[in-house]
């Protein structure tokens, strides 16, 4: 049995350990330090005029976010159905309800027109929008920022799986009131656990400090107004941030490669189409995707199995959340059929991190090749 390939394992840069050896010197082991200000300092370099702020997780961030929008319960949050549960459960830690939307054919993400559809209808105007960069894709902001200018709805830009992808030249995480990342141990920068919120303005990035150390306030004793979280990230693991982030473009590029190469060599199986890169859109490429055509007689599940039984994790695509049992109730807008669920009966994510070599991505090929319909 050959090596076996992950989907998209962690990847470090090789500098991590000197950070982690200045924390355990300086004895900087708890949350807050010199490790986290410079990873915060190196983001805020790297995204031009924002302010970042180092958490726990991508998901702290989403909830952060919505707790400074004010979301209250009963609050409609609309959200992207193409993607991890995580987008969506901050909306009901704050007691408040997500409605669904729809994903496009042309980038997989939020569809602008099933959007514009459910302000249309709902009978209150939500709090905000959570839009998805889905697997290291901006989505079409230019069309779905004038539907929120419209009527004045406020975006947290869930980036979480693309640091390092751009939207007509400019990076994603940017592009909202608010943008989320998160370093979970398989993202194109993993710090272990992880994530970051993204802020416009520096009183926004002060405020979220307060509230994810407890909400302390500042006074010769520990003095509380109102309700904090424990959502700082660590002095270690920011140090590993810092090293990775040096390296990023590094990374991109080399996911790009093993989409190109992937591209090229299944480029003549007719029922196999890739994830399209519309023109405004610079992917991360984090994990490259397939659909595999009705017509072609396999399933992936099939393709799934098939590459498991030769050591290779490959996986489905995201189950859309408005057809999970834990939102079974909740509301979901689609412009005239539902292109996620056809994204999630058809689609497959095959193995794409960045230690894979030529040869590995020819093993996976291979196997797709010679899969008997």
């Amino acid at each position: 049995m050959e090596n076996r390939l992950y989907l998209s394992p962690p990847h470090m840069s090789g500098n991590e350990k000197k950070y982690i050896d200045l924390a355990f010197e300086s004895n900087w082991i708890a949350p807050l330090g010199p490790n986290v200000d410079k990873f915060e300092s190196t983001m805020n370099e790297y995204l031009g005029s924002h302010y970042a702020v180092a958490m726990t997780s991508g998901t702290a961030a989403i909830h952060i976010a919505l707790v400074m929008l004010d979301v209250k319960p009963g609050d409609y949050v609309l959200c992207s159905s193409m993607t991890f549960v995580a987008s969506a459960n901050p909306v009901l830690y704050l007691g408040a309800e997500p409605v669904f939307i729809d994903s496009e054919h042309n980038s997989w993400n939020i569809c602008p027109r099933s959007l514009e559809k459910a302000m249309q209808n709902l009978e209150k105007k939500p709090k905000a929008l959570i839009v998805v960069d889905l697997l290291g894709q901006s989505a079409d902001y230019g069309e779905i920022k004038k539907v929120c200018d419209k009527y004045n709805l406020p975006i947290i830009e869930d980036a979480a799986e693309a640091l390092g992808a751009k939207y007509n030249g400019i990076k994603c995480g940017t592009f909202g009131e608010y943008g989320v990342f998160s370093f979970n141990g398989n993202k194109i920068l993993s710090t272990s656990g992880g994530g970051m919120l993204i802020c416009k303005t520096k009183e926004q990035a002060l405020r979220a400090k307060h509230l994810i150390t407890q909400a302390r306030e500042d006074a010769p004793y520990y003095l509380h107004t109102e309700v904090g979280y424990n959502y700082r990230m660590s002095n270690i693991v920011a140090g590993l941030g810092i090293a990775q982030l040096g390296i990023l473009e590094d990374r991109v590029n080399k996911k790009r490669f093993i989409n190109k190469c992937y591209q090229e060599k299944l480029k003549d199986i007719s029922y196999i189409r890739f994830m399209p890169e519309p023109e405004w859109s610079y992917s991360n490429r984090w994990l490259t995707s397939i659909l595999v055509d009705d017509d072609s007689l396999l399933t992936p599940t099939e393709i799934i199995s098939e590459l498991e039984k030769n050591n290779i994790e490959a996986r489905r695509l995201w189950k859309p959340l408005h057809s999970q049992p834990l939102f079974e109730k909740n509301k979901y807008f689609f412009d005239n059929e539902s292109v996620c669920d056809s994204l999630f009966e058809s689609g497959v994510s095959l193995p794409s991190g960045t230690q894979m070599t030529e040869k590995d991505i020819e093993r996976v090929c291979n196997i797709i090749k010679n899969i008997k319909k």
